[in-house]
């Protein structure tokens, strides 16, 4: 057990109160304060506590605010309609979109992986992405006439 003085941790107390608790909770605590220490110093180095654009987004990047709920619907529905949309592509699309976009590979190992022309899988993706392009302006068609 370890005593700890509760106006270190809270603003709250003015005065000097100890406390006696389990080495958990002051390992804890010391660790939290370690980790608010560190958190200020990054935000003064990177000087992220001011923005001189308007909504340019640096506070809520710095401070790592977690998404609202609206955002999280909307990001999950832009997510489905992606789905969507290659799920309409034809298997050969599909393969050669995940594998340049999402995986990272070069459109030359893909071709070398396929053992295809680099035209042939540019010309893919080229098409896929019109495609995907059609199905997403006609997914938000219905929607807007209603």
């Amino acid at each position: 057990m370890k005593m700890i003085n509760l106006r270190d941790y809270y603003p709250v107390y003015t005065k000097d109160t100890f406390v006696e608790v389990s080495d958990e909770v002051a390992a804890f605590l010391i660790e939290d304060k370690r980790l608010e220490r560190t958190y200020a110093q990054y935000l003064r180095y990177h000087k992220a506590y001011y923005s001189l654009d308007c909504n340019d987004g640096i506070e809520t990047a710095a401070l790592h605010k977690p998404p609202v709920p609206d955002e999280l619907l909307i990001q999950s529905e832009q997510e489905q309609s992606l789905e969507r949309a290659l799920a309409s592509l034809s298997e050969v699309q599909r393969r050669r979109i995940i594998a340049y976009f999402i995986e990272g590979k070069r459109k030359v190992a893909i071709a070398a992986t396929e053992g295809v022309d680099e035209g042939a899988i540019r010309r893919s993706i080229v098409r896929g992405l019109a495609k995907m392009k059609d199905f997403l302006e006609n997914l938000d068609k219905p929607a807007a006439s209603q």
